[in-house]
């Protein structure tokens, strides 16, 4: 992601990330969009966005998707030193990541799932 550029990482299949683009698409901002499935975060790119969100992998990690639970991901350990094998399993399997995350032009990133959060959008 270039710096001062919204940007937001899209599933046209999920309709929270539709929803999401309708809200950018709505406020007249100008955003790019990364289709993550095809074109997946690096390792150091998820750090940066975990950063950015303030979160851990874990809260960004869709557990439910078949993936997640042939790998166990439910049971594997919260902790800081946990961190980097959740950050392995998300680049490794980007289906797991939630969606849709708004990267913002001011540095600032949020998961657009709730209406406050598309609220928060403009």
């Amino acid at each position: 992601m270039t710096a001062g550029q919204n940007e937001i990482w899209h599933n046209p299949r999920c309709s929270k990330s539709r929803a999401a683009t309708a809200r950018l698409d709505a406020t007249g901002l100008d955003y790019t969009v990364r289709r993550y499935l095809d074109d997946p975060p690096s390792e150091a790119e998820l750090r940066a966005v975990l950063d950015r969100l303030g979160a851990q992998p874990w809260d960004i990690t869709r557990t439910g998707e078949r993936v997640a639970v042939d790998l166990g991901m439910k049971d594997w350990g919260r902790e800081p030193a946990d961190r980097d094998r959740w950050i392995e399993a998300l680049a490794a399997n980007p289906v797991l990541i939630q969606r849709p995350i708004v990267l913002r032009a001011d540095g600032s990133a949020i998961v657009a799932r709730t209406d406050e959060a598309l609220a928060s959008l403009g």
